[in-house]
């Protein structure tokens, strides 16, 4: 490996498993070059693309949790010798300060995301309170998972062929041929052993998958290593508590396959193989790029989610109540206000749950 960095004039050695403490200083101490990780380049990789205060906090708290226990012997300013007998030298001094000051960024860190989860939990009560179902897309990194959610929201998110694009999680209303309305989320892409430390620090936002109705689990069908992606984003699914979910999984970019291999049912199997969810989940094929079997994705979309049918009712509210008022509004259509002394007459298309949530004010 020295004559092959010797001869290359290579300044960085990356390896693609996770290196313990001592096993990273004696690489260096052997190679003389900056050895990095699998866990450390991914770390890398997000702080680069980590755009919001939640995501830079996250990202942070995984590197210095991955930092904490590679501080020791880091160079010979880190020397332990003392100027006698039961006294410690500067390098030590050194040494516990730095590890003081991270264990005391990493508690603070961890206050303010637990301010930022019961943040989301209490967004997630809010949208329970009014019935519209969470959709959470899912899928390896770089399967198209940003440009689908563009397709389908207009939202304008970062759509680009490098990984980890997506970092922050970003929800949008969508509108269903039933004319149902549903929240749909897209969410960072999954990897390979994904390390222990982002699973934790990305715990808030992984929660949106795991409280999620309804999971869309994207898969690029063209890439040669679909088989073993698809069998990875399982396993995280399984490890964050969403296994159950219902998932409708996206066949992605089958504008791509040659003719004749676009057979769903049987591209369908051969991704999930022996899986045990392979009686459950559905599949669609489509092309986020071009639009190709959107509407059919819609349509099964339709058909997986529970059904709430929309009914028209008429309520009779307080004039002032401006909060129900305002939820006819944004979650039904008004076809009809009528005002009579203190009251406020409301003719609207809702969502049966709706109209059952306010029963009470419900008029024939």
């Amino acid at each position: 490996m020295a004559a092959a960095i010797a001869s290359t004039g290579s300044t960085v050695v990356i390896f693609d498993q996770d290196l313990s403490p001592t096993q990273q200083r004696n690489l260096e101490k052997e190679l003389q070059v900056k050895i990095i990780d699998r866990t450390q380049l991914i770390l890398d990789i997000f702080a680069s693309r980590a755009r919001t205060r939640e995501g830079r906090l996250q990202v942070e708290l995984a590197q210095l949790n991955y930092m904490l226990p590679r501080l020791s012997g880091h160079g010979v300013e880190m020397s332990r010798l003392g100027g006698g007998i039961g006294t410690r030298g500067p390098g030590e001094t050194q040494l516990e300060t730095d590890r003081r000051r991270i264990a005391r960024r990493i508690k603070k860190i961890n206050e303010e995301l637990e301010g930022v989860r019961s943040g989301r939990a209490l967004h997630r009560r809010q949208r329970s309170a009014v019935p519209l179902p969470v959709l959470a897309l899912v899928g390896y990194t770089n399967a198209g998972k940003s440009t689908l959610f563009n397709r389908l929201t207009s939202a304008g998110v970062l759509a680009d062929a490098k990984m980890f694009a997506t970092l922050d999680p970003t929800v949008r209303l969508l509108t269903l041929p039933s004319k149902r309305r549903v929240l749909l989320g897209d969410t960072v892409g999954f990897i390979r052993n994904l390390p222990t430390t982002l699973v934790k620090a990305f715990r808030a936002t992984l929660e949106e998958v795991a409280e999620a109705m309804l999971i869309l689990h994207v898969v690029d069908v063209v890439s040669p290593h679909a088989v073993a992606q698809t069998a990875h984003v399982f396993q995280v699914l399984t490890e964050i508590g969403a296994a159950e979910t219902p998932q409708l999984m996206v066949l992605n970019k089958i504008d791509r396959l040659p003719p004749g291999e676009a057979d769903i049912e049987i591209i369908r199997c051969r991704l999930l193989g022996s899986n045990k969810h392979r009686g459950k989940a559905h599949a669609v094929g489509v092309s986020a790029l071009t639009g190709l079997g959107i509407a059919d994705m819609l349509r099964a979309i339709d058909e997986v989610l529970p059904f709430d049918p929309v009914v028209r009712a008429r309520f009779r509210l307080d004039a002032g109540d401006g909060a129900n008022i305002h939820l006819l509004h944004q979650f039904g259509r008004v076809v009809g206000t009528e005002y009579d002394d203190q009251h406020c007459v409301v003719e609207a298309d809702v969502a049966q749950s709706l109209k059952d949530r306010l029963a009470e004010y419900s008029v024939e």
